[in-house]
């Protein structure tokens, strides 16, 4: 695999209940250079957080165990420096102020194209 010359090599945490959806994010922040440690849950995406760092954290807001948004909560309590983008088909859930979200996150709504995926996490690393 080679790595991108624009990017270090970044490490994403993702966090999605969809297996198929899981696999594809995975492996096209993988071809785009980028590390990722997927999780199927936001609690087993949490315990990682709590282990060692990661630079992004991309995450379904939808999900078992603890939902992304709990998970951004806390994720930016371990590390204010992380970044936090939500994946979801409901945005009006993650734009709810009454919810808590990091303010910082970006959000992605599903459907979306997984290159826009990729330029979106770049940019949002880069900044």
């Amino acid at each position: 695999m080679t790595e991108n010359p624009i990017l270090p090599n970044y490490k994403i945490l993702l966090a999605e209940d969809d297996h198929d959806m899981r696999r594809f994010l995975a492996k096209a922040l993988e071809t785009a250079g980028f590390q990722v440690s997927s999780f199927d849950n936001g609690l087993s995406a949490y315990n990682k957080l709590r282990e060692e760092p990661y630079e992004l954290l991309l995450t379904d807001i939808v999900m078992p165990e603890m939902d992304g948004i709990e998970l951004a909560r806390r994720a930016t309590e371990l590390d204010p420096d992380i970044k936090v983008m939500f994946i979801t088909g409901f945005a009006a859930v993650a734009l709810n102020p009454d919810n808590n979200a990091p303010k910082q996150a970006k959000i992605l709504s599903k459907p979306f194209h997984l290159k826009d995926l990729v330029g979106e996490v770049q940019k949002l690393l880069a900044a």
